[in-house]
C-alpha cells in the first residue's frame, strides 16, 4: 500500500509556501475573529460577519480595501433598499414580489455596466436586500425591518475590520511591487511580440500571442486601480501607471502596424530579418540610446527618395523605436522619484471599458423573470424555506450574470451545497450541539479552515470550488446565540437552498446568454460605429481612447470557445485601429492650403464611401485600393518631399485596408451575415 500522501511535504501543509501560509493564517484567523466578535457584539446572525470576512480574502492589500468599500457601500444601498421595500410592500405579496424584482433586475444591469469594486457594490445592493427582504416576510412591526437591515450592515463591517485587522497583522505583498513588475516584464515581453509578429509567415501562435498581449495590459489596468488604493505614493503616480498602460497599447498597434507593412512589401532587402533582430536586441538593453539604435536603422535607411514603400517602413521602425525608449525612461522615473516629486507625463484618459447594454438588459430580464416565477411558487405554496430558496436564487441570478459561462458557476455552487450540507449536519449535530464553549469550538473551526485556503490556492482547477465552500460555510453551520437544533428546519433550509440555485440554473439554461457569434456581431458593429465616428471632423472619441476602446472589445471574446468569432473581432479590431491612426495623422494637413490637401480628403472620403456600420462595401473597397495604390504611386514620384510623405501614409491606409480584401475568401460558411463584410 501507497502510503507516500501521508508523508508532511505531500500535505497542504507541508507543500504551502511561506506566502501560501500567511495568506491562509490572515483569512482563517479573520474569519474566527469576526465571528468571536459578533458574538461579543450579540448580533443577530453572526455568521454573517464570518462569510464578510471571507468575501474580502484579497492577496493584496489593494484589492482588500476596493472591495472593502465596495461590499459596504453595496451593503449600506442595499439595506436602504431592503427597508424601503419591505416597509412598504410586505402587506400585498405581489406587490412585494415585482418590488423585489425591479430592485434585483435593476441592480443586475447597473452592475453589468461596471467592474471592479462598482460592479461589485451594486451585485451586493441587490443581493442584500432580497437577504434581508425575504427574511421578513413574517415580520408585522415595522421597527423589527430597521433592526434587521442595521443588524446585517453591523455584521458586515465586522467581518470587513477582522479582515482589515488581519491584513495589518500579516501584511502580503505590495501592490506596487506587483504592477511595477509587471510593468517591466511586459516592457521586455513586446519586443519578443515584435520579434515574433515581424515575420513574414502567419501562423495561429501569431494571433494568440496578440490576444494574449492585450488581454495582460487590461489585466495590469485592474492591478493599477487596486495599486492605487493601496499606497499613497502610487495614488500620487496614477496619472504616469495610466500613461504607462496607453504606451504598451500603443506601441502593440505600432508593431501590428509595421507587420502589416511588412507583408505588403514586395521588394524586401535582404539584410532586414538581421536588422530588426539586432534592432531588438539593442532595445532590450538598458543603456541604449537613441545614437546606438540609429546606427543600426541606417543600414536600412532607402537610397532612393521616391520608394515610399521603403521610406514609410524606415519611418515606422525609427517611431517604434523613440516610442519604446520614451516608455523605459517612464518606467526609471517611476521607479527612482521620490514619492512628492511633480512629474508630469501627457495627459491621457482612463483605459476605456466596453459596456454590452444589450447583455445587461437581456440579463436583467431573466433575473426579474427568475425571482417573480419563485416568488409566485412560495406565496401558492407557503413553503417554509421559501426565503431560503429565493435568497440564493437572487444571489446566483445577480452574481453569475456578468460571468462568460453562468452555468459551469452554477453547477460549482451546486456541489458547494451538496458537499456544505452533507459536512455542516453533521458537525452541527454531531459535534457543535456537545460543545458549549465557543473558542473550543474556533480550535475545531480555525485548522479546518487553514486547510481548506491552502487546498484553493494549491489547486488552481478546484479554486473556485473551495472558495465557495469557504464562504458559505458559515451560512450552513448557522451558529446563532443562542444556539438553534432545529432539525426539520435545518434540512428543509439546505434543500430550499438547492432548489433556489438549480431555479437559477434553470433560468441560464432556458434564457441562455448570447452565443459568441452574436456577441462577436455585436461587438463589430459597435467597432464600426465608432470607427465612423473617428472619421467625423470632431471624434468624440481621442486617438487613445479609442485605441484602448477596441482593445477592450477584443478582450470580451478572449475566453470564448468560437475560433471564427474571435478571429474576425481580432481581424475587425486590427484594421481599423491601423486606419484611425493614419487618420489621425492625415488630419494634421489640416492647417495647409495646397492641394495636397484635396489629397488627403480624398482619402478620408475613401474611407467613408466604403465602411459603414453594417459592414464593407466589397465594390467600393476594391476601387479604393486600386485608388489609394494609384495615389501613392504617383505622389512618390513628386518633388516636395511632404507629397512623398503623404503617398507613405496612403500606403500604410492601403495596407491595412487590404487585410479586409485578402480575408474575404477566407470568410468560412459557419459565421454570420452580419459578421461578414457586406
Amino acid at each position: 500500500m501507497n502510503l507516500s500522501w501521508l508523508e508532511w511535504k505531500n500535505t497542504p501543509w507541508g507543500k504551502a509556501t511561506q506566502a501560501q501560509w500567511r495568506y491562509a493564517l490572515r483569512n482563517a484567523i479573520a474569519m474566527c475573529l469576526a465571528l468571536g466578535v459578533a458574538f461579543l457584539l450579540d448580533l443577530d446572525a453572526p455568521y454573517w460577519a464570518m462569510t464578510s470576512a471571507a468575501v474580502v480574502s484579497f492577496p493584496t492589500i489593494g484589492g482588500v480595501i476596493s472591495k472593502s468599500i465596495g461590499r459596504i457601500l453595496g451593503s449600506l444601498l442595499g439595506a436602504l433598499a431592503s427597508m424601503l421595500i419591505a416597509g412598504s410592500c410586505l402587506n400585498d405579496p405581489w406587490l412585494f414580489t415585482f418590488a423585489i424584482a425591479g430592485w434585483l433586475s435593476l441592480c443586475t444591469y447597473i452592475s453589468n455596466h461596471y467592474q471592479n469594486n462598482v460592479s461589485y457594490a451594486f451585485a451586493l445592493a441587490g443581493y442584500t436586500a432580497a437577504i434581508i427582504s425575504f427574511s421578513l416576510t413574517n415580520s408585522t412591526d415595522s421597527l423589527q425591518v430597521f433592526n434587521t437591515s442595521q443588524a446585517r450592515v453591523c455584521e458586515v463591517v465586522t467581518g470587513i475590520l477582522c479582515g482589515a485587522v488581519m491584513m495589518m497583522i500579516l501584511p502580503s505583498t505590495s501592490d506596487g511591487s506587483t504592477l511595477l513588475d509587471s510593468l517591466k516584464k511586459m516592457h521586455s515581453r513586446l519586443l519578443e511580440h515584435a520579434e515574433s509578429l515581424w515575420h513574414a509567415e502567419m501562423t495561429p501562435q501569431v494571433r494568440t500571442s496578440h490576444e494574449g498581449i492585450i488581454n495582460q495590459i487590461l489585466t495590469m489596468n485592474v492591478l493599477r486601480i487596486q495599486a492605487v488604493w493601496s499606497h499613497y505614493r502610487l495614488r500620487r503616480r496614477n496619472n504616469i501607471l495610466n500613461y504607462m498602460l496607453h504606451q504598451q497599447l500603443r506601441l502593440t498597434s505600432v508593431i501590428s502596424g509595421i507587420r502589416r507593412l511588412i507583408i505588403n512589401w514586395p521588394e524586401r532587402p535582404e539584410n532586414l530579418p538581421e536588422v530588426l533582430h539586432r534592432l531588438l536586441t539593442e532595445l532590450n538593453k538598458p543603456d541604449t540610446n537613441k545614437y546606438r539604435l540609429a546606427k543600426i536603422l541606417q543600414e536600412i535607411y532607402p537610397p532612393d527618395e521616391r520608394d515610399f514603400r521603403h521610406r514609410t517602413v524606415w519611418l515606422r521602425l525609427r517611431h517604434f523605436c523613440w516610442l519604446y525608449l520614451e516608455s523605459s525612461r517612464w518606467l526609471l522615473r517611476l521607479e527612482a522619484t521620490a514619492p512628492d516629486s511633480d512629474l508630469q507625463p501627457p495627459k491621457v484618459k482612463s483605459i476605456a471599458q466596453h459596456t454590452d447594454s444589450t447583455e445587461a438588459a437581456y440579463n436583467a430580464l431573466r433575473t426579474f423573470l427568475c425571482i417573480v416565477i419563485g416568488c409566485a411558487y412560495w406565496i401558492n405554496t407557503q413553503w417554509d424555506a421559501g426565503a431560503s430558496a429565493l435568497t440564493l436564487t437572487a444571489i446566483s441570478c445577480v452574481l453569475y450574470s456578468a460571468t462568460p459561462s453562468p452555468i459551469n458557476s452554477v453547477m460549482t455552487l451546486i456541489k458547494a451545497i451538496v458537499l456544505l450540507s452533507i459536512a455542516c449536519y453533521m458537525v452541527k449535530f454531531g459535534l457543535i450541539i456537545q460543545i458549549d464553549d465557543f473558542w473550543l469550538f474556533c480550535a475545531f473551526l480555525l485548522p479546518i479552515l487553514l486547510t481548506m485556503q491552502m487546498l484553493k490556492l494549491q489547486h488552481p482547477r478546484y479554486a473556485s470550488l473551495w472558495g465557495q465552500l469557504i464562504v458559505f460555510m458559515g451560512s450552513f453551520l448557522t451558529i446563532t446565540n443562542p444556539p438553534d437544533y432545529d432539525f426539520s428546519s435545518y434540512i428543509n433550509d439546505d434543500f430550499g437552498k438547492l432548489a433556489g440555485v438549480i431555479l437559477a440554473g434553470a433560468a441560464f439554461q432556458i434564457l441562455r446568454p448570447s452565443s459568441d457569434k452574436v456577441k462577436s456581431r455585436r461587438i463589430i458593429q459597435a467597432l464600426r460605429r465608432d470607427f465612423m465616428n473617428q472619421l467625423s471632423q470632431k471624434p468624440s472619441q481621442t486617438e487613445s481612447y479609442f485605441e484602448s476602446m477596441v482593445y477592450h472589445r477584443i478582450s470580451q471574446l478572449t475566453q470564448s470557445k468560437d475560433e471564427q468569432a474571435r478571429i474576425w473581432v481580432l481581424r475587425w479590431g486590427v484594421v481599423l485601429l491601423n486606419c484611425s491612426h493614419v487618420v489621425w495623422q492625415l488630419r494634421d494637413w489640416e492647417i495647409r492650403s495646397d492641394p495636397l490637401v484635396v489629397v488627403r480628403e480624398v482619402c478620408i472620403r475613401c474611407l467613408k464611401g466604403i465602411m459603414t456600420e453594417k459592414g464593407v462595401q466589397q465594390r467600393s473597397l476594391e476601387i479604393a485600393l486600386e485608388e489609394l495604390l494609384k495615389m501613392s504611386t504617383v505622389l512618390s514620384h513628386h518633388h516636395d518631399a511632404s507629397a512623398r510623405e503623404l503617398a507613405g501614409l496612403i500606403w500604410r491606409l492601403y495596407c491595412s485596408l487590404s487585410q479586409l480584401q485578402q480575408a474575404t475568401s477566407d470568410i468560412p460558411a459557419t459565421l454570420p451575415e452580419q459578421t461578414k463584410p457586406a
